[in-house]
């Protein structure tokens, strides 16, 4: 079946890290604020993966999309995990200032994506729809960054549930937006059902 073979192909991958629940309290404490929100932060070229790093030692729950490309030499070829969006790194975390600051004094951070430097939130739904994307390891490419179009979402498979864009072109494709950093993903749908939202 076209669904099942679409999700066996290893092109990408997310690395993540997990906030334990005695972490998740103790920053919840340190940072007066239950509500976390999914937020993209700015990181300096090529130290994304040791920011991630460090966040995570702090307690901080980190999503850092990558996809993997072969990379040729005259004597070998390796596959190579690279990040889906250069210099960007998705946190999770509460929206006061102690819990921004938190962040923001960690080596390799530049700054929070959004309006005055504050960071504007991610709809949940976005991350969750790239995560899954990964996860499943569906072929995928960046794609121009689209935002106005006919939204639908995919019925049945491993993508069920994930919503964006029909892309205007001749094969089946869905563009997956992340508005606050204007980027996007181009995913070929043949074998899927769709319906329009």
């Amino acid at each position: 079946m076209a669904v099942e073979n679409m999700c066996g192909s290893p092109v990408g991958q997310a690395e993540r890290s997990y906030i334990p629940s005695s972490l998740d309290r103790d920053q919840a404490a340190f940072t007066g604020d239950t509500q976390s929100r999914w937020y993209v932060i700015e990181a300096r070229y090529r130290h994304e993966k040791r920011v991630v790093q460090q966040l995570s030692q702090k307690g901080v729950e980190t999503f850092f999309p990558q996809r993997k490309e072969v990379h040729r030499w005259s004597d070998r070829e390796k596959l190579v995990a690279i990040p889906l969006f250069a210099g960007y790194v998705f946190v999770r975390t509460g929206n006061s200032r102690t819990a921004h600051l938190h962040i923001l004094q960690t080596t390799g951070v530049i700054g929070f994506v959004g309006s005055q430097g504050e960071g504007t939130p991610v709809p949940p739904e976005q991350v969750e729809h790239l995560r899954k994307l990964l996860e499943q390891q569906v072929p995928c490419s960046l794609h121009a960054f689209l935002q106005v179009g006919r939204r639908v979402r995919v019925r049945g498979g491993c993508l069920d549930g994930v919503e964006g864009i029909l892309a205007e072109s001749a094969q089946k494709s869905l563009v997956i937006s992340i508005d606050c950093i204007q980027r996007s993903l181009l995913v070929q749908l043949e074998g899927y059902e769709l319906e329009l939202v």
